[in-house]
């Protein structure tokens, strides 16, 4: 192995550590803990990579840095950009093994034309292990975690982009793209923590919003640690039968364990949530159905987001039709459950998560999905 390998492999990557580990690592060259903000604020709110771009450190400071430490930061393999505006984004990672994942602008407009909400869609990781049956990233199986620097990235990417187009920050962030984020916890939390930092995005953590299939114990953890997002479960069915059916994750954590944890978190936090159901024909969309998401509905104050599905090659459950969406909205209503309708967006490319970033012939992660 030569030097220049080892020096490379000793460097360290900036945007692994976090706010805390910077500090401690730049304090041990010796340098005051005020850099370590200047260099925070660079590489999170300014989005730079290179040390020389960091004008108010010295010069001596900018030439030592690169042979101890790098910048990583994702770049934009492919772009898809829908009539409706939404633009999806395929990211290649900074990683040997030539891994890439995707993330989502949602543009909501005022009748005028002007933007309103800009809303991110970010992932976690590289595919996932969990395996729902209606998603193309469950079809990946599970790669690898992202980083925390890489999670931030898209949405900083993604920012300067959208301030480009619609001279206007984005408003909001949501953990629902590849992988399951709290089976990424800590860099979610971490990824989380910097958006909302006054010195990176600067981003009210109650415009943040973490998804979940419903991992009892990290939710319980979320709780505790009093992190400000707000939280949602990817539902998609009311009962334990059809849970199962789609949602492998459902035959060890089933919704009794769920209500359990959703219960502790709403003690601890004093914060409704939100359940996420996709609306599937002649599966789950039956007024039985409707009447066993009530009483989910009613486990804590919560409001219910029914999302109409996005095909995916290969999945044979298909959108509900309308008359059949409008009669299980009607049940809610009459229930008194707060609901509402999200359309699909994008539905001119390919809309699906993960369907951007699977390759032809490609090995299949780690999934609970058993061959």
């Amino acid at each position: 192995m030569n030097s220049e390998a080892t020096t490379t492999e000793k460097k360290r990557d900036l945007k692994s550590l976090t706010k805390q580990e910077l500090t401690t690592f730049l304090e041990g060259l010796g340098l005051a803990s005020y850099r370590s903000d200047q260099v925070f604020q660079w590489l999170y709110q300014k989005g730079v990579s290179s040390f020389d771009e960091m004008t108010n450190l010295s010069k001596d400071l900018r030439a030592k840095l690169p042979e101890l430490a790098e910048v990583r930061r994702l770049t934009i393999f492919n772009q898809q950009e829908s009539k409706d505006g939404t633009i999806k984004f395929l990211f290649q990672l900074d990683d040997p093994n030539d891994y890439k994942v995707e993330a989502v602008l949602i543009p909501d407009f005022y009748p005028d034309g002007a933007a309103n909400r800009l809303t991110v869609c970010v992932s976690s990781q590289v595919g996932c292990m969990f395996g729902c049956s209606f998603c193309a990233t469950g079809k990946m199986g599970y790669f690898r975690n992202l980083t925390h620097g890489e999670i931030v990235d898209q949405v900083q990417i993604i920012n300067e982009i959208a301030e480009e187009r619609y001279g206007k920050k984005i408003t909001n962030v949501v953990y629902m793209g590849m992988g399951e984020p709290l089976h990424n916890y800590k860099a979610v939390v971490e990824s989380a923590r910097i958006l909302s930092d006054p010195m990176g995005i600067d981003l009210s953590p109650r415009r943040i919003t973490v998804s979940t299939v419903g991992l009892t114990k990290q939710i319980k953890q979320l709780a505790d640690e009093e992190t400000g997002v707000n939280l949602a479960i990817s539902l998609h069915a009311a009962d334990d039968e059809k849970r199962n059916k789609i949602m492998p994750i459902n035959e060890s954590l089933n919704l009794e364990k769920l209500e359990e944890a959703v219960t502790y978190y709403f003690q601890k936090t004093e914060k409704p949530l939100t359940y996420e159901y996709l609306l599937f024909d002649e599966f789950n969309d039956t007024r039985r159905d409707a009447l066993n998401l009530v009483k989910i509905a009613r486990w804590v104050p919560s409001k219910v987001n029914i999302i109409m599905y996005n095909s995916v090659a290969g999945v044979t459950l298909k959108r509900a039709r309308e008359e059949r969406l409008n009669q299980f909205m009607k049940v809610l209503a009459d229930k008194d459950v707060t609901a509402t309708v999200r359309r699909s967006r994008g539905d001119d490319i390919d809309a699906g998560c993960g369907q951007l970033a699977i390759r032809e012939g490609q090995k299949k992660g780690k999934s609970l999905v058993k061959e």
